[in-house]
């Protein structure tokens, strides 16, 4: 599951993850912020329809990121206002800067399972002190995929060294296919003594 093989899902329209709107959790969860001016990042965008709604909704400091350009191209086209700079087509992994907020879709899940403990290292890394991580993750048994799930449990327990689990809970306005099978989670970044 690397750059290619998401490429090549794009190419095809081969893209079950897309809702073809904005995550109404996370429309929910931004509907409460004050401050506009936050730096957000979105990794794993896709068609990014949650910058759109962002964008209309007054905040401008918003970086996506995919492995997809097809996907960016996609996103782009409907945003040509949106600064091509802060559309990052490459590798999470490899990403630089520090934010306020990352925001959580269907990324984690596309992960292949063995880099989790690289997923939760790297978010910490990305983002400011005291910073927030929040989104959604399945919660279906762990079985083949993509999209790989997982358990409350077994999230706390790979979060829990670099973050304070403020929230994680069953997401109350899940999409209807997936009603039942998503976490609401708000994450803190620990501030580490030493």
């Amino acid at each position: 599951m690397d750059e290619k093989y998401w490429q090549e899902r794009w190419e095809k329209e081969e893209t079950p993850w897309d809702q073809g709107s904005a995550s109404r959790a996370l429309i929910a969860y931004c509907e409460q912020l004050a401050d506009k001016d936050i730096s957000i990042l979105i990794p794993g965008a896709g068609n990014a329809y949650e910058a759109d709604w962002l964008l209309e909704n007054g905040f401008r400091n918003v970086t996506v990121l995919d492995w997809s350009q097809k996907a960016l191209d996609s996103f782009l086209e409907r945003r040509p206002d949106f600064p091509t700079e802060q559309a990052i087509c490459g590798d999470f992994f490899a990403l630089e800067g520090h934010f306020d907020l990352i925001l959580e879709q269907t990324f984690f899940c596309a992960l292949d399972p063995g880099r989790r403990p690289a997923y939760v290292m790297k978010m910490f890394t990305l983002l400011k002190s005291g910073a927030t991580l929040a989104g959604l993750l399945f919660d279906f048994p762990f079985t083949g995929g993509p999209p790989f799930g997982g358990s409350e449990d077994e999230y706390t327990e790979l979060f829990h060294w670099l973050f304070e689990v403020k929230k994680m809970e069953r997401c109350y306005n899940s999409i209807k296919p997936r009603e039942g099978k998503e976490l609401f989670f708000i994450l803190k970044k620990r501030i580490l003594e030493g």
